[in-house]
């Protein structure tokens, strides 16, 4: 039987264990502090569920492994200015930015990049964790351990955030999803949903350049790659190099989900194409209880993660699908009743993008 060794036991690992059981393949999940001897290292291949790890003798361990699939390629991509310096290097757009060294670099940031930006951490930082929007007036709230450690980015004005999540496998094959629409609200994705009619021109170009990163890299797995699109066309935000928050539609909403296709790719399994069915929007559930009332609706799916709610912090998410547009939006609207009240301009959001 085939394994999997996945470094970091989030729900995302949970959740690539749970495909990993439907193909007849053993993931273990091993945190960061799990004992190195006990691993099956050696007869595995190794993935990550997160980018960012501390710095120990397991993970120095794993991610410099020959069963490390993307050993090579990580280095460009958990480090942000490595990122856009390889975004760059492939003439691929990307949104407007700059090293940020030192305090005197803010009058040529500003004048660059113009009055609003993002200071981003070069390394860690999610979920509106380790980013600070910033203008003229207020830079010097960035704290000092920013300089020499960060990035800034252009805050651009766009018409839809979207993300594409595709696959590559070790003889270079690549699939993908449609392009999703997302809305983050505090810096945190709150709600994601299929598009109804989906611009063939953004798609195939989202798709081109994934490829064209997935190729270059030798990277093997799923990738998502967040994008923007503006008056000026399809700008590329950030990439992930695993699966994601905002392809979790996919587990109720498609053939194949994103974990299995991930898994698919790494064990070097057939790798078609999902089949989408119909229209889905995915809802994070963030720092609020378990309501068994949300199941009332018949295509929703519940995944409850079973942490500690927190406020701010991703305990599960919904899932519904459904071919009828009217019947989707009547359970949205439905659900709005059943969901705090924060989340009714997120939900009716979506359903305005049905």
């Amino acid at each position: 039987m085939q394994s999997v060794v996945v470094l970091g036991n989030g729900q995302l690992g949970r959740m690539l264990r749970q495909a990993g059981e439907l193909l007849g393949v053993i993931v273990h999940l091993v945190n960061f502090n799990s004992d190195i001897n006990k691993i099956p290292i050696s007869d595995s291949i190794i993935i990550a569920e997160i980018e960012y790890w501390p710095k120990n003798i397991l993970t120095e361990t794993l991610k410099n492994h020959f069963s490390f699939l993307n050993r090579n390629s990580f280095p460009f991509i958990v480090d942000r200015l490595k990122q856009k310096k390889l975004l760059d290097s492939l003439h691929i757009n990307t949104v407007p930015w700059l090293f940020l060294s030192n305090k005197k670099d803010w009058k040529s940031i500003f004048d660059m990049l113009g009055e609003s930006v993002i200071v981003k951490n070069r390394r860690g930082g999610y979920d509106g964790h380790g980013q600070w929007y910033i203008n003229r007036t207020h830079f010097q709230e960035i704290p000092n351990s920013c300089y020499g450690k960060c990035i800034v980015e252009q805050n651009i004005n766009f018409f839809h955030e979207v993300s594409l999540i595709g696959a590559r496998n070790k003889e270079g094959m690549t699939v993908f999803y449609p392009l999703i629409n997302n809305l983050h609200q505090k810096g945190i994705l709150r709600i994601s949903s299929t598009l109804p009619k989906i611009n063939q021109i953004y798609q195939k170009q989202a798709e081109n350049i994934l490829k064209i990163i997935m190729q270059k890299l030798n990277y093997i797995g799923v990738m998502t790659m967040e994008c923007f699109i503006t008056s000026k066309g399809l700008i590329i935000n950030e990439l992930a190099p695993r699966v994601h928050n905002s392809g979790h539609w996919t587990q109720n909403g498609a053939s194949i989900s994103q974990f299995e296709l991930h898994l698919r790719s790494v064990l070097n399994l057939d790798l078609p194409k999902p089949i989408i069915f119909g229209h889905s929007v995915m809802i994070n559930i963030i720092g609020i209880l378990i309501n068994f009332a949300w199941l009332k609706q018949p295509m929703l799916h519940l995944h409850w993660y079973n942490k500690q709610v927190i406020a701010g912090r991703k305990v599960g998410h919904l899932n519904l699908t459904d071919f009828d547009q009217k019947r989707l939006r009547l359970a949205l609207n439905a659900l709005i009743t059943e969901m705090p009240k924060e989340y009714s301009s997120a939900i009716k959001w979506a359903i305005s993008n049905l």
